[in-house]
């Protein structure tokens, strides 16, 4: 079915940070988009709503408000527009909250994973891609951080649930054939980006003249990756299906021996120090951070760092987008957003 008369594609989490962005693209570029999000109030629902607000501008774009949980809610979105590719993004997202509400994680990415793989093996997709994480990489010390290292040692339940997402995609893709890539996206930052993330409570605490928290006293470095610069890499390896016995001549492949299954880090393979992410912030607003110096967090790592290359070998790309370019775009977005005038 890939890439046949019939383009249509089922995105998880399309009223989401990622998952919008990506349905935005692909409806672009000619794509029949059925989006299916819960709208959790993990955060902000009217963000989410307004987000799917502007997707639904568009009639090739189908919402579907369902839950990961619900099999057959989800069986009957997917039957009503049969996909020939899944992009399956929505999770329980962020690292820190997998300290206080671990179940939320098991139900969504456990069993709302074990569901989507159910659907697309009924299905017979041409390729599913599934969002993981460079969390999973968790005490690695070797850097950078490639598909084929270890990672055998989360350092958090959200981390621990994206590594058994990937092993169970891996065991699905060997018994029926089912060519799969797991995405690993490494800091993903941009406009419409969630509220709990780093960027999102910095801008809006310095907007506010409120202190910010900086963890590890500032002493750790992230691989941000621009969210245009993500969903460009996604549309792409969309179109690099896996198959046996064909790995990509020009990189070290993660290609299964036994399945049609790959891994791809998705990141730019250049960390940002915290403190110099901070200082780009406090340049683009104009405005000097108050910062209150912390210890490190449970399940924190000190540094991620991608190897780009088996994305390069793929696709032909590579995220490159200045952090410069990145939080100034995020900026712009915050301020049309939380304009007095449309609140």
């Amino acid at each position: 079915m890939l890439l046949g008369s019939e383009m249509r594609v089922l995105i998880t989490g399309t009223a989401g940070f990622i998952g919008f962005h990506l349905a935005r693209r692909l409806l672009a570029d000619g794509w029949d988009v059925t989006g299916v999000d819960g709208m959790t109030a993990y955060y902000d629902v009217e963000l989410k709503k307004a987000r799917h607000a502007i997707l639904k501008a568009d009639s090739r774009f189908t919402e579907r408000i369902v839950m990961l949980e619900d099999m057959v809610a989800l069986t009957r979105a997917a039957d009503a527009a049969p996909p020939a590719v899944i992009v399956h993004l929505a999770a329980q997202a962020g690292v820190r909250y997998s300290l206080e509400n671990p179940r939320a994680y098991s139900d969504s990415n456990l069993i709302g994973t074990f569901n989507i793989l159910e659907i697309a093996r009924q299905l017979q997709v041409g390729h599913l891609l599934i969002a993981s994480t460079s969390s999973i990489y968790g005490a690695n010390a070797s850097m950078p951080f490639g598909e084929n290292d270890r990672a055998d040692h989360p350092l958090t339940f959200y981390a621990a649930t994206k590594k058994s997402t990937e092993l169970m995609s891996h065991a699905y893709s060997h018994l029926w054939n089912l060519p799969t890539t797991a995405m690993r996206f490494f800091t993903v930052y941009g406009p419409w980006g969630r509220p709990d993330m780093a960027l999102f409570k910095f801008v809006e605490a310095i907007a506010g003249d409120r202190p910010i928290e900086v963890y590890n006293r500032g002493d750790m470095a992230r691989d941000f990756t621009f969210v245009d610069d993500t969903v460009e890499a996604v549309a792409r390896l969309i179109k690099a299906v896996p198959r046996r016995g064909h790995p990509a001549a020009d990189a070290e492949d993660s290609l299964s021996p036994v399945a049609p299954w790959r891994a791809v880090n998705v990141g730019c393979g250049a960390p940002v120090q915290l403190t110099a992410f901070i200082d780009e912030i406090e340049r683009v607003l104009g405005r000097r951070a108050r910062r209150e110096l912390m210890p490190m967090q449970p399940g924190d790592v000190a540094a991620t760092f991608a190897d780009w290359r088996l994305l390069h070998a793929l696709t032909g790309y590579r995220p490159s987008t200045t952090i410069a370019k990145g939080v100034g775009a995020f900026w712009s977005w915050y301020q049309e957003f939380y304009s007095p005038e449309k609140r």
